[in-house]
């Protein structure tokens, strides 16, 4: 592969901001894995945001880049796979297998897509130094003869349209907006671009936690909520502490992990991808994801962006402790539920 941008290259990044601001380039914030495409002819390597090549899992991506892409580009996007009108983020992890055939299998039951959302390199000549106004124009002209599963993801200048897609487009599984400003480089590795996410409060249970890695103190605290038949649902993690905190925590929950195995409403999970230990995780199999259980009777206000199912998709954040909240006043009636909206008109806007 002999490209003028050649991999790895870590992609560029967007900082977190609170509202959507003024006089920028706004796209749709698809929920999928980062992924840089580098196509030299029949050589293509799909790289990620750690650097680690997705090419090995996603061969039906690799097909759809030989037979829509340029014949040498570069190209920044997101690899995302759609079920029901709308994005899966949980089958999109499930196509991380280490087995080919299990691989080959999801590659046809559950096809991915590739959504471009920058260009840093076309033909003999680099884009990294030209500014994003640029940068978009030549990548709209490079994919105009393009067809599924290659999108080109929708843009506009209006900010009135992206406060309306930032509303509108969640019911598709999209998490947010991502603001550019026109006049930037592709900066590799920087947050020179903005993200505005959504925002929402949830009170869940304390039913467990994990240890840091760097000792015994709190990692993570593991959050549940009840369903309509009292069933308690593990829905994800709250973490980000300072250590001073994780040290405090573990004083904090200590009297809740006496006689906490006993009756515990996780000890009998069989399904080995939902309960808090898991299966492991598919992007670190040597990481450690065993937990201690504790005594559902905590109650805590954690801040998340959105759902994916039944699950948080990202960790929560903790705000405070609700000493006023019985544990089963906690369950999934208080959440949010974004009107559906059809992944098929977010990407109609090219």
């Amino acid at each position: 592969m002999d490209l003028p941008v050649q991999p790895p290259v870590k992609p560029m990044l967007a900082k977190s901001i609170a509202e959507i601001p003024e006089g920028m380039l706004y796209e749709p914030k698809f929920d999928g894995f980062r992924c840089i495409v580098f196509r030299d002819g029949d050589e293509v390597e799909l790289g990620s945001r750690n650097e680690r090549p997705l090419t090995r899992y996603f061969p039906d991506v690799v097909q759809a880049v030989k037979q829509q892409l340029p014949q040498r580009c570069v190209i920044d996007g997101e690899v995302v796979v759609a079920l029901g009108g709308g994005l899966d983020f949980e089958a999109l992890q499930q196509r991380i297998h280490p087995a080919e055939s299990r691989i080959n299998m999801l590659a046809k039951t559950t096809p991915a897509a590739f959504i471009a959302f920058d260009l840093l390199a076309l033909g003999e000549q680099s884009y990294l130094d030209a500014p994003f106004a640029e940068r978009r124009a030549a990548l709209e002209e490079a994919l105009a003869p393009s067809g599924a599963p290659v999108f080109l993801t929708p843009a506009t200048d209006s900010l009135e349209l992206a406060r309306e897609w930032f509303q509108a487009f969640e019911g598709a599984g999209l998490d947010g907006v991502i603001a550019k400003p026109t006049g930037i480089p592709y900066a590799p590795d920087k947050r020179i671009m903005f993200k505005i996410k959504h925002q929402r409060t949830a009170d869940c249970v304390v039913a467990g936690f994990r240890w840091h890695k760097s000792g015994p103190v709190v990692g993570s605290l593991l959050l549940g909520l009840y369903d309509d038949k009292g069933d308690l649902h593990h829905v994800g993690v709250a973490a980000a502490f300072s250590m001073a905190e994780r040290k405090r925590l573990l004083d904090d929950l200590e009297a809740y992990r006496r006689e906490a195995d006993q009756n515990h409403p996780w000890h009998d999970w069989s399904d080995l991808d939902r309960i808090p230990g898991g299966a492991g995780n598919r992007w670190n199999a040597h990481k450690d994801m065993s937990w201690e259980p504790l005594r559902p009777e905590l109650v805590v206000e954690v801040g998340y962006d959105h759902m994916e199912g039944t699950r948080f998709r990202h960790v929560a954040q903790f705000k405070r402790w609700r000493t006023d909240r019985i544990p089963r006043s906690c369950t999934f009636a208080q959440l949010e539920v974004p009107a559906t909206y059809n992944l098929a008109n977010v990407l109609s806007g090219r």
